[in-house]
């Protein structure tokens, strides 16, 4: 199928530069491919959302009922000394960048259910349930657009009776959105070195939850973040999200940066501990917890992000890696990255010019509010894993507040977040305690919650470069850290009557939250599409 314009992934950034490039020339066929069984189905957020694209995008997006129904009320803040103690910040210290005036708690991917629509009825072709899984490449090395993968491939590789095979989309220009690692995007940068002379990328997981309150308990509006306790414990860095959205609903989650080093983390028992102190506790009792997710979020800034256009296309969003850390959002400069890709390849594309690297898109990204936001907020994310969240966060406030983002220098952050972990006998052993099955709970009745889904007689989507590495190399040195750092039980050591023990991959499991693809020490496991469809089904994360 050809196309002027191919999209992989409906996230915000992909939709948005589907709605663009319509707004832009109605004339123009665009086409967006989503793994998801529908648009939404895959999107995990906080999300507070700043609305400054989606002003620039739908101007009248009050009238048209985008689902922006909770407006930021009040922001607390919380340093957690300890699992009973805190110290409330005072506004006036903390940065800038956490104060959330004009800003909605909203779900995202009702968000991009929404732009979904609006991208349909500009005339924009969705195909939901596709999973890019191949790039496609002309004679002269240029991207000529993707294949989707084929379905019904047995575990043995054979054809079953359900076998239908996968499709080309052909395109002028091809816009990778796949959101945060997104598998197509690392081939991307491997293959053009876009990454040359940058930073590794970092990253954080964030795990949320979704649960209903008693109504005399709801806050609607009400924004608290914390830092410290319980990822202090083991010296991590990291914080937390608790948000009252509307229909006595709250949002609660734990963003773990995957720079840790004690390799007996569980990022997941972290957060089930969290939401028992008592700052959180509160929101939660009398609840009952009705939707649970995960997914690695973006955080290196712009000194990781890579260079974005290549021939015949072009990186946007979290796959460039453009969310504010210091914010702790992203979806508003995704979205922005997203249209200002649609004004340059539609410009391009009017020019008569097609499969060449658009190199224009840098000067147009640089000159944006996007790159200008990103570039203030540049030394956020080092200088917390440089000195820590506290003293972190005291130099962003003199960075940010009081020069605005201008000193004359940028920090670097060059060790990349897998390389940090060290051997499992040099750390402390962590004691995580039961869940309660009322605050806290297990991953398998989470893993319930997130409607994940796998066909199970499919080729596993959880690639080994080498099979051995999990029990010969990870096992002795780091006490295989995949055991803790999926937030969905996928990876087990089990042993067998003999003794003998083995690595297990349970892919039905898989919450795509690309973990294990970024913090495995030996970068032994490689995260691929599975078949369409797969995966979590997020009613509204």
């Amino acid at each position: 199928m050809e196309y002027d314009v191919v999209i992989v992934g409906a996230g915000p950034a992909g939709l948005s530069a589907a709605c663009r490039l319509r707004q832009l020339n109605e004339e123009l066929t665009v086409c967006v491919v989503e793994k998801g069984s529908e648009v939404g189905a895959h999107i995990l957020s906080g999300a507070v959302f700043e609305p400054t694209a989606l002003n620039e995008l739908f101007p009248d997006w009050k009238e048209k009922g985008a689902p922006l129904h909770t407006e930021v009320s009040r922001d607390d803040i919380y340093l957690l000394k300890s699992g009973e103690s805190a110290q409330k910040i005072p506004g006036l210290f903390v940065p800038k960048t956490m104060h959330n005036e004009g800003n909605y708690i909203i779900s995202l991917g009702n968000l991009c259910r929404w732009l979904a629509e609006q991208a349909e009825a500009l005339g924009v072709e969705i195909f939901p349930g596709f999973a890019a899984s191949e790039v496609l490449y002309h004679e002269d090395g240029s991207v000529k657009g993707i294949a989707t993968g084929d379905m019904g491939i047995g575990m043995n590789g054979e054809q079953k009776d359900s076998y239908m095979p996968g499709m080309e989309l052909h395109a002028k220009y091809t816009l990778f959105t796949e959101g945060c690692r997104g598998h197509l995007g690392k081939q991307l940068i491997a293959k053009y070195e876009l990454d040359k002379g940058k930073e590794p990328q970092h990253y954080g997981i964030g795990i949320k939850e979704i649960w209903t309150i008693p109504p005399e308990q709801h806050q609607q509006g009400l924004v608290v973040h914390t830092a410290g306790w319980p990822l202090s414990e083991s010296g991590s860095a990291g914080g937390s999200f608790l948000y009252h959205i509307e229909d006595n609903q709250v949002v609660v989650g734990l963003i773990t940066d995957l720079s840790y080093s004690n390799p007996h983390v569980s990022p997941f028992d972290e957060f089930q501990r969290y939401k028992h102190h008592p700052v959180i506790a509160q929101h939660l009792k009398g609840g009952t917890r009705t939707a649970y997710g995960a997914r690695a979020i973006v955080k290196g800034g712009l000194q990781s992000q890579p260079k974005m256009s290549f021939p015949g296309g072009l990186l946007l969003g979290d796959n460039a890696g453009t969310l504010n850390f210091a914010k702790i959002k992203g979806s508003h400069t995704a979205m922005k990255s997203g249209m200002i890709g649609a004004e340059v390849i539609a410009k391009a594309l009017g020019a008569g010019r097609a499969s060449d690297d658009a190199v224009e898109f840098a000067e147009a990204y640089k000159k944006s509010w996007a790159w200008k936001e990103l570039h203030q907020q540049r030394n956020f994310g080092p200088a917390q894993h440089k000195w820590g969240n506290l003293l972190g966060s005291a130099y962003a406030f003199i960075d940010i507040n009081i020069f605005n983002g201008k000193l004359p220098w940028t920090l670097s952050d060059p060790t990349p977040d897998y390389a940090q972990l060290k051997p499992a006998d040099q750390c402390a052993k962590i004691a995580y305690p039961k869940p309660d099955g009322k605050l806290s709970f297990d991953k398998l009745s989470s893993v319930f919650l997130s409607n994940t889904n796998h066909e199970e007689d499919q080729p596993c989507h959880l690639k080994l470069k080498d099979e051995s590495v999990p029990i010969q190399v990870n096992l002795p040195k780091y006490d295989e850290p995949a055991q803790r750092y999926c937030p969905a039980g996928v990876y087990e050591v089990v042993e067998n009557a003999e003794g003998e023990q083995r690595f297990q991959i349970n892919a039905q499991n898989c919450v795509h939250c690309k973990t294990c693809d970024i913090k495995d020490p030996a970068q032994n496991i490689t995260w691929v599409a599975p078949e369409g469809t797969g995966g979590p089904n997020y009613p509204n994360m």
